[in-house]
Formats: structure tokens, C-alpha cells, sequence
């Protein structure tokens, strides 16, 4: 008998981006710090992919061949930069209302990619195999994020690369991510995030171990209010941060 997966999905979190699903793509709208950000999420996961399997980014289709999982696919984001890079990209979110929206812009856009109204925990449960986990911004918002992250590792075959983004958890955080993105700025609708499940560094690496990945990096994401610009800091992970993990034994 199969083990049967427990879904992790927070119905509650999930409401909240089916109430945001249509305004996906609108760069102005309440994704715009996702816009904003999306240049550097892009710049740290296709280096370390192209690190890992050994491609050149600035050949033709470098991704081709490998098949890469985006978990909280939302609008299609980050799948659409993935599926002109050549690689077999299918896209998943709990939240169903994302899926059609993904859809439509794909197709605007000439891209064939796999969109899937699921969970990390059913495809884990089915025995879905991808060389990639890319899982930006979810995890701080599932309930039960050692169960996630098992799932997660699940996916990966041997010699996988997971990718994972959250917040840190700390005053800063609660002042820039909450206060000053949620109430100031008005970045974001209220009670998008939930400070107490944002994740400290430290414990993501300890839970992504002992989900059996092998974390090898981590940088910070940081918010330059003169600029206006994203950048990867090799230092300040005080608020936004990345992490890369290998699952063993390729």
C-alpha cells in the first residue's frame, strides 16, 4: 500500500491569492513587489541551475532536457522565463483560480506549459520526478513546513536542485515585510503575511535537513529605497532570502 500524503495547504492562505489571482501580471497592481523582485529571483535560480547541470546561459534553449517544478506557480512568473530556457516546465498552485490566469497569458505569450491545480504532497504521492524544485515565497505560508519540505524533497530525483525562498523572521522583518509593505507602502492587502510563520535561515536549513536535502547556499534579497532596486547580498538576510539544497546520492 502506497503512504498516503497529507496535504500541508492552509485554506486560509489560500484565499487570500485567489482574491489577488487576476491582478497576476498587472506590474502595478498587488504583485508589484513580486515584479520588482523578479529580476534577482530569476538572476540567483537560473545561475544556480545552470551552476549545478553544467550549462551555458547564453547558448540557445540552456534548460533543455530538464524538467523543473514550480510550486506556487501563481500567475506563471517564473514558469514563463523557465519554459524560453528551454526546459520542460510545469507550474502547480493550491489556489485554482491562479491556474486559468496562468493558462491565458502562456498562450498569449506562445508557450506551451503545464499549469496543475495540486499540491507538492498529491504529485509526491503520484511519483512526479523533476530535476528542479523551484518553491519561491510558499513556504511561510503552508501549515505544517517540515511535512511541505519532505514533499518537496520527494519531487527531487537523486542529484536534484531545490530552490526555496521565504522570510526571515525577526523585528526588521516584522517592520519591513508587515508594517512598512502591508501598511505604509500598501504593497500588499493586509494580512498577507503572517509574521510568526515567517522562517529564520537557520531553522530552514534544519528543516531542509531533516526533509533529507543537503542545503550548499544561501543569499539575501535586499530592498534599496533610494534606488528602487532588488539586490543578492551574500550578507544581509534580515527580511527576503533564498536558500539551494541538493538531494543526495546522484
Amino acid at each position: 500500500m502506497g503512504k498516503v500524503m497529507v496535504s500541508t495547504v492552509d485554506a486560509s492562505e489560500v484565499a487570500k491569492f485567489e482574491a489577488m489571482a487576476a491582478e497576476w501580471w498587472d506590474p502595478h497592481g498587488k504583485f508589484k513587489p513580486l515584479h520588482m523582485m523578479n529580476p534577482v529571483r530569476l538572476d540567483y535560480i537560473t545561475t544556480q541551475i545552470a551552476g549545478e547541470f553544467d550549462r551555458d546561459l547564453s547558448a540557445p534553449n540552456p534548460f533543455e532536457g530538464l524538467r523543473i517544478l514550480d510550486i506556487g506557480c501563481g500567475g506563471g512568473l517564473l514558469c514563463e522565463p523557465m519554459a524560453r530556457l528551454g526546459a520542460e516546465i510545469i507550474g502547480v498552485d493550491a489556489a485554482e483560480r491562479n491556474i486559468p490566469v496562468a493558462e491565458t497569458h502562456a498562450k498569449q505569450s506562445g508557450l506551451d506549459i503545464d499549469y496543475r491545480h495540486t499540491t507538492a504532497e498529491a504529485m509526491a504521492a503520484a511519483g512526479e520526478q523533476f530535476d528542479v524544485v523551484i518553491n519561491m515565497e510558499v513556504v511561510e505560508h503552508v501549515a505544517d513546513p517540515q511535512a511541505y519540505l519532505t514533499a518537496c524533497q520527494q519531487l527531487l530525483k537523486p542529484g536534484g536542485l531545490h530552490l526555496c525562498s521565504t522570510i526571515n523572521r525577526n523585528p526588521k522583518s516584522f517592520a519591513v515585510a508587515i508594517v512598512g509593505a502591508e501598511y505604509v507602502m500598501r504593497w500588499l492587502p493586509k494580512g498577507t503575511h503572517e509574521w510568526a510563520k515567517f522562517i529564520t535561515p537557520d531553522e530552514l536549513y534544519e528543516l531542509m535537513t531533516n526533509a533529507g536535502l543537503t542545503p550548499v547556499d544561501r543569499k539575501g534579497y535586499v530592498f534599496n529605497p533610494v534606488t528602487w532596486r532588488w539586490s543578492i547580498s551574500d550578507r544581509d538576510l534580515s527580511v527576503n532570502y533564498v536558500t539551494a539544497a541538493l538531494k543526495p546520492g546522484a
